[in-house]
């Protein structure tokens, strides 16, 4: 029914390992086939490509649906539709942003300090020239290949550049002075496409999917067994994500808790619900959270 494209570089391996997850395994003849498919009614045909064109693309009409980074969005342009965020990167949970970056021994501490006429080297030319125009600058922009933080001084003066961490320009002894786009990874598709209520409805239902994993990431479940007089205490030790669900166990011997808490702090949490009078505590392992 649907036709995926996801993303093929950077994103890859994390996007493979998140479909995965979800119980929808991309399967591919290799690792650099660009042809795959999945084992689910819903999806038609997958198709492994450049981020970069994943927009354009699916606004086309040539594929429904989309992984792909708000980034890619904005310097193209294309006009495809948002269904939500995906909260991951290529080596996290956060956002990579697209920064203004010049020599660490730079005086310029803006974009508004930048001289008329500085020379730009980045990967995103379209959306840098908007930015630069925007705030009354003049600059002369040049489109990047790659290794773009190694070209200040000697062949540009600032480069506009994607960084989840900064350590790259760091480690170039450069600085960020602005940062011109937060861009999360995002499942897009395509308006026309959207428009179908059958194909909606799938894009709906891989949504929650994506989405219950990324939840469920971090996250354990935590059960145990505590008598009437120690509920109480037990109760304010949990950091839940909503009530605690809490059972009477057969024979009024006590309370069955259980609840969904973050992994880390774990190793606190379980020794102060012991000594809180807990016990039989268990720690599972959680695949998806769907609200």
């Amino acid at each position: 029914m649907l036709k995926l494209v996801l993303p093929k570089g950077s994103l890859e391996k994390m996007t493979l390992e998140l479909f995965e997850a979800a119980d929808l395994k991309v399967l591919r003849d290799s690792s650099v086939a660009y042809k795959a498919h999945i084992d689910d009614p819903r999806i038609e045909s997958v198709r492994i490509l450049r981020p970069q064109e994943i927009p354009t693309y699916v606004a086309d009409g040539l594929f429904d649906l989309g992984i792909g980074g708000r980034d890619w969005v904005e310097e193209s342009g294309a006009d495809v539709e948002s269904l939500g965020e995906l909260n991951y990167s290529k080596v996290s949970a956060q956002p990579v942003r697209i920064v203004v970056a010049v020599a660490g021994d730079s005086p310029w501490a803006s974009v508004a300090d930048l001289p008329r006429g500085v020379r730009v080297s980045s990967e995103y030319p379209a959306m840098t020239r908007r930015f630069f125009a925007e705030r009354g600058v003049e600059a002369d922009i040049r489109l990047s290949y790659g290794a773009t933080e190694a070209k200040v001084p000697d062949i540009v003066d600032c480069v506009v550049d994607l960084t989840e961490t900064g350590r790259a320009l760091r480690a170039a002894g450069l600085k960020i002075i602005d940062t011109m786009l937060v861009s999360y990874t995002e499942l897009v598709a395509n308006k026309a496409a959207c428009a179908k209520p059958g194909k909606a409805h799938a894009m709906r239902q891989i949504r929650t999917l994506l989405e219950g994993v990324l939840v469920a990431r971090g996250k354990v479940l935590v059960k145990l067994n505590v008598s009437a007089e120690d509920l109480d205490k037990v109760i304010d030790l949990l950091p839940a994500m909503k009530t605690p669900t809490v059972n009477e166990l057969y024979g009024g011997v006590g309370y069955a808790v259980e609840t969904v808490v973050a992994k880390d702090g774990i190793n606190t949490l379980i020794p102060a619900l012991k000594d809180a009078g807990a016990t039989d505590i268990i720690e599972l392992p959680i695949s998806k959270i769907v609200s």
